[in-house]
């Protein structure tokens, strides 16, 4: 019971940090195809590793009375999207190091009082590269769902049921027949 809400509930982490790795990527892969260019190999694998740990996340949920009775299999894709993610983050491990914001200070500060009210100049700017910072929060998510199959790869290890344990009943009937024509 605690091991099956555990699993649920890893899983709705899962898809809820895939769902925006995907869409922030799908942006990349659609500016890149309306230019008639290909996609960067680093940008696509973790593309296609989120859309297919996003289906098969979503399945997995839909199907927990499957998913539980088949938790070595399912615990097995686990790991294999383990090694898919873990290829899809070192394929982006580029913008690791990037930095997306600048914070700029131009020492100019400004106060004034007017009817309207008081309206006030910061000397201060953020600058954020839109682009540079959802690949790198496509990075901390891929990171981040490592870390969920491998604790829903483990879950699953405690939540499978070895066939002995349940009672089996077998029903054996026989059928006499007679072939004499009487």
């Amino acid at each position: 019971m605690i091991g099956g809400l555990l699993f649920t509930f890893w899983r709705f982490l899962q898809i809820i940090t895939l769902i925006p790795t995907l869409g922030m990527l799908a942006y990349f892969v659609h500016q890149f195809e309306s230019q008639g260019l290909l996609t960067p190999n680093d940008e696509l694998v973790l593309f296609i590793v989120s859309v297919l740990a996003a289906a098969w996340a979503i399945a997995t949920v839909l199907r927990r009375k499957s998913t539980r009775d088949s938790a070595i299999f399912v615990s097995f894709i686990d790991v294999c999207f383990i090694g898919a993610l873990i290829a899809g983050v070192y394929e982006l491990r580029s913008i690791a190091n990037a930095d997306c914001t600048q914070f700029s200070n131009n020492g100019h500060f400004s106060l004034t009082i007017n009817n309207d009210g008081v309206d006030a100049d910061s000397p201060f700017q953020l600058n954020t590269d839109k682009n540079c910072a959802m690949l790198k929060a496509s990075f901390a998510f891929g990171i981040m769902n490592c870390i969920f199959f491998a604790i829903t790869a483990f879950l699953l290890l405690f939540m499978h049921r070895k066939r002995d344990d349940r009672d089996v009943v077998v029903k054996e009937s026989y059928r006499r027949r007679s072939h004499d024509s009487r």
